[in-house]
């Protein structure tokens, strides 16, 4: 068993990590009502209560009930219910059935919570519990659980844009926008490194870092704006085959609205939905809500392509802005998660997690493309210039726009 650490060394910044985190969810809740939270408006999204309810079940499972002497389920049935892929950990609920689960009502689930947070709490204060394992378990549920936090905000504007009403999650103003003049970043290519390093956390999928040679390419200052889109539509890019991929297209002719999610039109006028309500389209706001592809048929339309995530690696170091909002979208972080043309593989020389965490990231290796960088309801400090973000190319639900990628001449 690995050594305990000291006390004074690690615990009082990781618990308040723990408590700082953890509170975050319940504070995205604190204005939905018990009805809000308990929807399911498409099999991809999760009420808001389940949110809540899966990610204290990793704690209680991947800790208490593992490393805790004598430890008693809080519930019975609670594992059955709030487990989300692990096959390992046992049976699960349907996921296309969590919308129909009334009870445990709100209230009960946020026992659970409280409950769960102070049988842990109490448990780490001891200074023999908490070992170097027991700690990097702490910290990657605290970032499955930043994970959580953003598909909470994805899930709810569904489901909000469900309601004829069209209810606004937040009453905050949207920050207004300026035109941002297109340039391109050049790179001259050659053998570069990419993967994360040994400091600071990491998801198992970012690792080991490693080598990769690209040809010279260049990369857009900024990501496409919805008066860029505007273009593609009245130029008929929704009704072009031959921009599209043959599966993209099958998905396109299958579609009634021809164009992002949440846009529509009212009285002529292009309006979008947002967690601030129904608004006009601002004309310079990156477009958000697009699928893999449409990003590559409006990339084909453009006569660029979409960067490789190697490519968008290299260049996001080199302009790294970290925690730092730029509403026009022409940063890395902050905005968008931005489509790459990468399929979700492993690196050479991926390890999986051991245990049942190994079903966290390897086994969804197949059909899904890379997303880089973060976006707007991203956790304050779970961006990483690492992350590899991951979605099926139909899916756009989750806040993905682009940025533009084009060879470069080696002359």
């Amino acid at each position: 068993m690995p050594k305990a650490q000291a006390a004074s060394s690690i615990q009082p910044t990781l618990l308040q990590s723990y408590t700082r985190v953890r509170q975050f969810s319940e504070q995205l809740c604190e204005t939905l009502t018990a009805e809000d939270a308990c929807i399911q408006s498409m099999p991809d999204v999760s009420p808001s209560k389940w949110h809540l309810a899966h990610t204290t079940w990793f704690f209680e499972q991947f800790i208490l009930a593992e490393s805790r002497k004598g430890y008693q389920p809080f519930h019975p049935q609670y594992a059955f219910l709030f487990n989300s892929y692990y096959i390992s950990k046992g049976e699960r609920h349907a996921r296309p059935e969590r919308g129909l689960l009334s009870r445990p009502t709100l209230q009960e689930i946020r026992q659970y919570r409280h409950a769960i947070d102070q049988q842990l709490l109490e448990w780490l204060s001891e200074p023999e519990a908490l070992t170097d394992e027991i700690a990097g378990l702490i910290t990657l549920g605290l970032n499955h659980e930043q994970q959580h936090q953003e598909l909470l905000l994805m899930d709810i504007k569904h489901v909000f844009s469900c309601n004829p009403l069209l209810p606004a999650f937040s009453d905050q103003p949207l920050l207004p926008t300026e035109p941002v003049e297109p340039t391109w970043q050049e790179h001259p290519g050659g053998l570069i490194d990419i993967g994360h390093t040994d400091e600071g956390f990491a998801f198992d999928n970012e690792q080991p870092r490693h080598k990769v040679w690209l040809e010279p390419f260049a990369l857009a200052n900024q990501l496409v704006s919805n008066s860029d889109w505007l273009t593609f539509i009245k130029d008929g890019g929704y009704e072009t085959a031959s921009l599209w991929l043959s599966e993209g297209w099958d998905w396109c002719q299958q579609q009634t609205h021809k164009a992002p999610l949440y846009w529509q039109k009212r009285d002529g006028q292009w309006m979008e939905f947002t967690l601030h309500g129904l608004q006009p389209l601002d004309p310079h706001r990156p477009v958000c809500h697009i699928n893999y592809y449409e990003a590559a048929a409006y990339a084909e339309w453009s006569g660029a392509r979409l960067p490789r995530e190697a490519e968008w690696e290299v260049l996001a170091e080199h302009n790294s802005c970290l925690h730092t909002l730029h509403p026009n979208g022409h940063d890395f972080f902050g905005q968008l998660w931005q489509w790459t043309a990468s399929p979700y593989q492993a690196y050479p020389g991926f390890k999986a997690l051991p245990g049942s965490l190994g079903e966290y990231n390897g086994k969804f290796m197949a059909s899904q493309m890379v997303l880089r960088g973060s976006a707007c309801i991203t956790p304050p400090g779970h961006e990483r210039l690492t992350y590899r973000n991951f979605f099926y190319p139909h899916q756009r639900w989750q806040f993905a726009g682009l940025r533009l990628a084009r060879d470069s001449s080696t002359d």
